[in-house]
């Protein structure tokens, strides 16, 4: 990840790589509704955004929630994966559709409409929502609104699109890779209810390139377990995470190592600045697990570590008490009588080796240092408008019990996250 100096400069790139793709166009409009559920005085704002695809595209993918309380724009995009083809995606921020009476109705309307306005049928079309559990979309207001945002199609990029489904998010996330000579682009929102499986999150990822769906698939689910399924804010996974790649196949093919490079590149991108902008981070955690017995395992241990919040907060005040970490990961090894021994271990904070044969190798000097090393890594929580720095707390952990090994992204607990969460409705 690039370094930033200001909000600026950090928004100045994103609207470098923000060009869409050839052969889709994006379009964004901001509506106000007032909601059925709460008294309010003045009407909420809402942004839909419309990725349309210049013809019906037929590489296309998608992983959602296993949260079994899914939205319903979840149980509808699981149907559309079924379908021979797409023409595109509706997206709105504020109201997630989640449990909502006629929830499935109220979207299936809302894009038999939309097909109306801008060719196909219903059933070419995805919906994605975000925001609020519990509310109903605002309908009328939504139906009112696609002419104009049918109208607008090509008139916004993925920075725009990025901006709009933003909730809690404190700045959008895009991220480019050239692809032969083409290019993937994706954009996402998340900062709060961060956790596999994906996430609480939305993301878009396009392409130009020609791709066959078979290949696009397998690989979307690869590399989204090596990223998205990496990563940890608060433990709670979500009910609408949505993950969705379209291939509009204007310029050549690429190998799939070439495709496989792009994607990785794009998704632990937008992975990492998912947790660096999560709610009130204000340390990101990278915990690698090695000498593990299956990737699977590894990435439990290093969730188990990430999640724990005696190690949350412990971070969050610099305070390097490592025994938090080695707690964190005999409990979940004892737990499920896992054949990893204690005694094998050799665990590092950044540089410090801090455990070693079963054995805490500690002292005062290099508290200090382990200390300042968490203050070096460490954001404001508070009024973050973009990523300050691309430093991390890193903690390596060798088990010495096989071959695999897997990488987890996390955040501190602060005072803000709680704050931020507390006040979510008010």
């Amino acid at each position: 990840m690039d370094i930033f100096s200001s909000k600026e400069h950090y928004l100045q790139y994103l609207e470098q790589i923000s060009q869409v793709p050839d052969g889709f166009r994006i379009a964004t409009l901001g509506i106000r509704f007032y909601p059925e559920e709460k008294p309010v005085l003045s009407p909420l704002p809402m942004n839909l955004v419309l990725i349309q695809g210049e013809q019906p595209i037929e590489a296309f993918g998608g992983l959602f929630t296993r949260n079994k309380f899914p939205g319903a724009p979840v149980l509808i995009g699981r149907k559309r994966m079924e379908q021979p083809k797409v023409r595109g995606v509706l997206i709105n921020n504020k109201v997630s559709n989640v449990g909502a009476p006629s929830g499935v109705e109220d979207a299936e309307e809302i894009l038999s409409t939309l097909a109306t306005y801008a060719g196909g049928k219903a059933e070419e079309y995805i919906p994605a929502s975000t925001g609020i559990i519990g509310w109903r979309l605002p309908k009328r207001e939504i139906l009112n609104a696609l002419p104009e945002l049918v109208q607008r199609l090509g008139t916004a990029t993925c920075f725009d699109a990025a901006k709009a489904i933003m909730t809690t998010d404190a700045y959008p996330k895009v991220a480019r890779r050239r692809l032969g000579h083409g290019s993937l682009v994706g954009f996402a929102k998340g900062a709060g209810m961060i956790e596999p499986n994906l996430a609480t999150m939305l993301v878009f990822l396009l392409t130009d390139v020609i791709l066959d769906r078979k290949l696009l698939r397998e690989t979307l689910h690869k590399v989204t377990e090596e990223t998205f399924n990496c990563i940890s804010v608060d433990s709670d996974q979500s009910t609408s995470d949505t993950l969705l790649c379209l291939s509009s196949g204007y310029r050549d093919t690429v190998s799939p190592a070439e495709w496989e490079t792009a994607l990785s590149g794009v998704c632990g991108e937008l992975a990492e600045q998912i947790v660096r902008n999560g709610e009130g981070t204000s340390h990101v955690i990278r915990v690698r697990i090695c000498g593990a017995p299956d990737f699977e395992t590894a990435r439990e241990l290093g969730k188990a570590v990430v999640n724990s919040l005696l190690v949350k907060t412990a971070i969050y005040g610099n305070d390097p008490n490592v025994g938090r970490i080695v707690s964190a990961l005999g409990d979940y090894i004892g737990n499920r009588n896992l054949p990893i021994d204690p005694a094998r271990w050799e665990i590092f904070i950044g540089r410090e080796q801090i455990f070693s044969k079963g054995k805490f190798l500690l002292d005062r000097e290099k508290e200090g240092r382990l200390s300042a090393y968490l203050k070096e890594a460490s954001m404001e929580a508070k009024g973050k408008t973009f990523p300050p720095h691309n430093r991390m707390v890193d903690i390596q952990v060798e088990l010495g019990s096989g071959s695999s090994e897997a990488m987890v992204l996390g955040s501190d607990l602060s005072y803000e996250y709680i704050r931020e969460n507390a006040d979510y409705r008010s």
